[in-house]
């Protein structure tokens, strides 16, 4: 396929380049002038969307995200299909989908799971909103790019499972620390915790695959100094899309509201950005009740 890629930064480059690499002819653009290997690189984002049968966009959030598409939707093929990969909020994803439709578009957001090693080893995991023929279209590459693509209904769909993905696994952290905090006051080793709660009915994947306390369990940021893998102010991100998405469809998360208060009190009043959002455990540890 000829592929445009707009937004070639930590996650869009690697995905491009494992396009580029499995043979398709992709032409990339970032604002930032970044490039991705086997890309020929475009001036404009239009020059990137011109001619080609799939857009795919990774982007930081819903405005760019329609300002991007008012860009591109005129200057695509009718039948082009617009694939927008960004993690941003439910009310964008579907009113650039309805603007794609409206040209003669298929329109799909599909965000991730998997990270910036996901990307460059293409094991990703698509969580897609869309038509059926759409996704259809795009499913070749899914295949390069993840390991899974899931079809979760219309459009909008696919942010809105990411979102609830998120705002679990953002709770089920946060509680995972305090309770390792807790065993630590109450003389419980974290090896013993770490033995009981990941075979018993406590476990989760913040346990079990992603454990914050350094030396427990599998490796992970923890080991590493809390240096991101996924970095506390895109875990902020992502809690506050959930609350402005429960906002907007009237649903009551006061365990997700909780969650994204907390995660905004560590990134933007402590020492929190560019932290693992694992590092919840450090700030807890010498913290006392109130």
């Amino acid at each position: 396929m000829q592929i445009g890629f707009i937004g070639l930064g930590n996650m869009g480059g690697p995905m491009a380049a494992n396009l580029a690499k499995a043979g398709h002819e992709v032409k990339g653009f970032d604002v930032a002038g970044t490039t991705a290997e086997g890309a020929a690189q475009a001036a404009t984002a239009i020059e990137a969307a011109t001619g080609a049968d799939v857009v795919i966009t990774m982007l930081p959030n819903g405005d760019i995200l329609r300002q991007v598409a008012d860009e591109i939707i005129p200057a695509m093929k009718p039948g082009a299909v617009l694939l927008d990969c960004s993690t941003v909020d439910v009310d964008s994803a579907r009113a650039v989908a309805e603007q794609a439709r409206a040209a003669g578009l298929g329109a799909l957001d599909a965000p991730v799971s998997g990270g910036v090693g996901g990307a460059q080893a293409g094991t990703l995991t698509f969580m897609v909103g869309g038509d059926e023929s759409a996704f259809e279209t795009a499913k070749p590459l899914f295949e390069i790019m993840g390991q899974k693509a899931v079809h979760c209904g219309p459009s909008g769909n696919g942010q809105a499972a990411k979102i609830c993905n998120n705002m679990i696994l953002g709770a089920t952290m946060l509680v995972t620390c305090e309770a390792f905090a807790l065993a630590d006051k109450l003389g419980l080793s974290r090896q013993a915790m770490f033995d009981v709660v990941s075979t018993s009915s406590g476990y989760s994947w913040s346990m079990n695959a992603y454990c914050p306390a350094p030396g427990v369990g599998p490796k992970s940021p923890a080991d590493n100094d809390y240096k991101p893998g996924f970095a506390a102010e895109l875990m902020l991100k992502d809690l506050r899309l959930a609350a402005q998405a429960a906002e907007s469809a009237d649903a009551d998360t006061p365990i997700g509201t909780a969650a994204m208060e907390l995660y905004r009190r560590f990134v933007e009043e402590e020492d929190g950005r560019g932290r693992d959002f694992s590092a919840m455990l450090p700030r807890l540890e010498t913290r006392r009740r109130g």
